[in-house]
């Protein structure tokens, strides 16, 4: 009697060991960007929706410095679902980002978010018409370790000006106050446009944005920096900013840790891209409109996660990958 209860008791923790609890809740970390910004609003809505309507998932929303913490961030485990730009997850999964040159190939795309154009202010009164006119000029690049940082770096150098300019690195809001009190002389955004530094300093400031296209073009954009892709900010986006700037953008993506289960990624796009999930995050941030099916993976260029590819080969769509080094 005494070995047949031995027995059955272990068969019950063997029975434990392999079948999950249905109670059971999975924690994960989504990182977004610093307070108050683009990122941040797309991290925390999703994360909200997704704790909200799957089954047993809890999603906490992490602030950061933006794309680049949160590529390292991810690739690591410490985060299990970011935001990041293409570009930056090209170079990163390459080992070309600035000054790093590990390969950070633990990560996998999952959708697009929306795109992010450059955007390089200037007051009017500044004189300032064109990005070569920034010679000696103080420049406000962005945070130190965001997303827009490196793309101004990889702009002005592409431009020959990065050595030419005095670099300054200042969040939207900083930047713009600096513009404000004469510290700056211009200042560099990668974000969906409008974004609110600059409709602030509109209010009270006329300003210009300078077209970077064409330079970018001349030095051969989109052979050198190929995930950048040409487009015109409208005008009127800003007030005082009467002709359309044209530009080139990064695409924001959602990306995971390849350890995150396929099948939780598989959920989490299908409730995310759902009429409903689109509706809801249009409604937190008004740049998720762009967010539809058909353009699911508009400028991805590395590999899908496991699950986020057999979400999006269900729907006909396909990635054009750029290779990875090995």
């Amino acid at each position: 009697m005494r070995q047949y209860s031995i027995f059955t008791f272990i068969i019950f923790l063997f029975l434990i060991s392999i079948t999950p609890f249905a109670s059971a809740n999975e924690y994960l970390k989504f990182t977004g960007g610093p307070s108050g910004g683009t990122f941040q609003y797309f991290s925390n809505g999703i994360a909200i929706r997704l704790s909200k309507n799957i089954q047993h998932l809890r999603v906490s929303n992490l602030s950061s410095k933006g794309s680049i913490e949160n590529i390292r961030n991810v690739n690591s485990g410490r985060a299990d679902f970011g935001i990041a730009y293409s570009g930056d997850i090209y170079l990163a999964g390459n080992g070309k980002l600035t000054n790093d040159l590990k390969k950070y190939t633990n990560i996998g795309a999952v959708a697009f978010l929306y795109k992010a154009p450059a955007q390089l202010a200037v007051l009017k009164s500044s004189g300032i018409t064109e990005v070569s006119q920034l010679k000696n000029k103080r420049v406000g690049l962005g945070d130190s370790g965001s997303g827009a940082a490196a793309s101004a770096e990889r702009f002005l150098k592409l431009v020959k000006l990065w050595n030419r300019v005095d670099r300054y690195y200042l969040g939207y809001t900083n930047a713009a106050n600096a513009m404000k009190n004469g510290e700056i002389d211009a200042m560099w955004i990668l974000a969906g446009y409008p974004t609110r530094a600059l409709i602030e300093l509109s209010a009270t400031h006329n300003i210009e944005l300078l077209h970077v296209y064409p330079i970018a073009a001349h030095h051969d954009l989109s052979d050198v920096l190929p995930f950048y892709q040409p487009i015109f900010i409208p005008a009127n986006t800003y007030k005082g900013v009467s002709n359309a700037t044209a530009s080139f953008f990064d695409s924001a993506l959602w990306i995971a840790n390849k350890k995150v289960p396929v099948d939780l990624v598989y959920s989490a796009l299908k409730e995310i891209y759902s009429k409903e999930g689109l509706t809801y995050l249009a409604r937190i941030k008004s740049t998720a409109r762009q967010m539809t099916i058909e353009g699911g993976l508009t400028g991805i260029i590395t590999p899908l996660h496991k699950g986020a590819k057999m979400f999006w080969e269900e729907r006909g769509l396909t990635i054009k990958q750029l290779a990875l080094t090995e």
